[in-house]
């Protein structure tokens, strides 16, 4: 008879019970948010420090494109001829190795 007995709640005590557990739990809310938050502050500065290093890169890399082209053009002007005659030679060079493969792959053809 013994099992048959449990302990009676009152309504009063049950209503304090679960609002203890609510505020218990908001507590426990409150604490992830602010954790969350920080998280967040985190990332973002982390994310911020990527794009300035990223953007500084860029803008060194742009740079030095820059003085490049300036020296390439610098060069074309000063040495118009060299230029051109570098040109006429990588054209000929071209047309040889065409000429060459082209005669190479007719020989193939033959075999067959």
């Amino acid at each position: 008879m013994a099992d048959n007995e449990t302990p009676k709640i009152s309504a009063r005590e049950a209503q304090e019970a679960l609002e203890k557990q609510v505020a218990s739990l908001k507590r426990e809310i409150s604490k992830i948010n602010r954790t969350l938050a920080d998280r967040a502050e985190d990332a973002v500065e982390e994310a911020g420090g990527w794009y300035g290093s990223a953007t500084e890169r860029a803008a060194r890399a742009a740079q030095q494109l820059r003085s490049q082209a300036q020296t390439v053009s610098e060069t074309v002007q000063q040495n118009p001829g060299t230029i051109s005659s570098a040109f006429v030679l990588g054209g000929i060079a071209g047309l040889l190795i065409g000429l060459l493969l082209g005669q190479t792959l007719e020989r193939d053809r033959r075999w067959f």
